[in-house]
């Protein structure tokens, strides 16, 4: 995250809590006395979301930016680690775990270990990455995991997870690529019904991808 928009965040944060405490000063008496015990605990519930969630998120967030440089650069080592001032992804993880940006550095750390070949490492870290509701990385994730499965041999699970990443996504950047990627996978296993199936999937679904215009070699292959 940039100085200006952690900057931005910071005084979002100020003006909500302050909101908050207004509030909070209004309806003190409601708060305090009032017979409805649900409106107490939706009060608590937004205090410790203004006073404990939202700063943690905020700091979290300025904290994972040195790692993600780093992560850019090619760097997996400091991204990783950090370099004794500045956190890498495994501090934030253990620092601020239940954020957004705890959570987003189990899947950076899963790429930085698949980039030096720690396979089952970043199978564990991507155990631990809970996914984020996006349509482009959370199947990216499975895909990720299907691929370090294929470097480790598991074939069976490296076919699972790339199927799983193609249902996922369903658009014309990732399923094509991981279903071209499980077909090759199920040819070395022997199940060639499989393997045609993923690609003639992609070439009845996915017109638009790049995976498209060289997928009749591969049917052809299978067909002879």
């Amino acid at each position: 995250m940039s100085k200006k928009n952690a900057k931005k965040q910071a005084n979002e944060f100020d003006e909500t809590l302050a909101a908050s405490r207004s509030f909070f000063e209004k309806n003190k008496k409601a708060i305090l006395w009032g017979g409805g015990g649900l409106l107490a605990i939706i009060i608590i519930a937004l205090l410790v979301h203004q006073f404990y969630i939202t700063p943690r998120n905020l700091h979290a967030n300025e904290s994972i930016f040195y790692a993600e440089q780093a992560f850019m650069d090619g760097n997996y080592e400091k991204a990783l680690n950090g370099d004794g001032v500045n956190m890498g992804f495994l501090n934030v993880i253990d620092e601020y775990k239940n954020t957004k940006a705890g959570n987003l550095a189990c899947l950076y750390a899963a790429k930085c270990y698949a980039a030096t070949e720690k396979y089952q490492e970043a199978i564990d870290m991507l155990n631990r990455f809970d996914g984020c509701g996006d349509a482009m990385i959370s199947p990216a994730a499975l895909a990720l995991k299907g691929n370090c499965y294929a470097e480790l041999g598991e074939n069976d699970k490296a076919a699972e997870f790339l199927m799983k990443a193609a249902k996922e996504a369903d658009n014309n950047t990732i399923s094509p690529t991981c279903l071209l990627q499980a077909g090759q996978i199920y040819e070395v296993l022997g199940q060639k019904d499989k393997a045609l199936e993923c690609y003639n999937q992609i070439k009845n679904k996915y017109q638009q991808s790049s995976v498209y215009y060289e997928i009749d070699k591969y049917i052809e292959k299978l067909s002879e």
